[in-house]
């Protein structure tokens, strides 16, 4: 997939602002965003698509690879993109007829005079299944 899908529609629905999540993590890419914005604003991640069962693996102990904590080196990453609501809800589904696979909102952008990404307490993990 490599985001070809998803980099076309960016305009289309309105993005503001959007970068790909690869060696700094989805909260290091989210501070990044709100780093360089005109807006005093931050970002709440509340969902985190996670491999399947890597989320267990971190919480057992075994591993601590920052998962949870939003700083997990990823390569390849997907798309992290600032737009409407509304607008991101369009995005999401056509981008899934196109792809075939599931896109999510993980979070909102939100006023913050300290400009800072955070992920939230009660961030929802979603498993999501690998196929090949």
């Amino acid at each position: 997939r490599l985001n070809r899908h998803g980099g076309a529609l960016m305009v289309k629905h309105n993005a503001h602002a959007g970068t790909d999540v690869t060696g700094f993590g989805i909260l290091g890419h989210a501070q990044n965003l709100m780093d360089n914005q005109e807006a005093e604003v931050g970002m709440e991640i509340c969902s985190l698509p996670c491999i399947a069962d890597t989320a267990e693996v971190e919480r057992s102990g075994v591993l601590d690879f920052r998962l949870l904590k939003g700083y997990s080196a990823e390569t390849s990453g997907g798309l992290m993109i600032c737009m409407p609501e509304e607008d991101a809800k369009a995005y999401c589904r056509e981008l899934e007829e196109l792809d075939g696979e599931p896109s999510w909102i993980i979070g909102k952008v939100v006023a913050d005079a300290d400009r800072k990404a955070r992920i939230v307490a009660d961030v929802k993990v979603i498993e999501v299944e690998m196929t090949c």
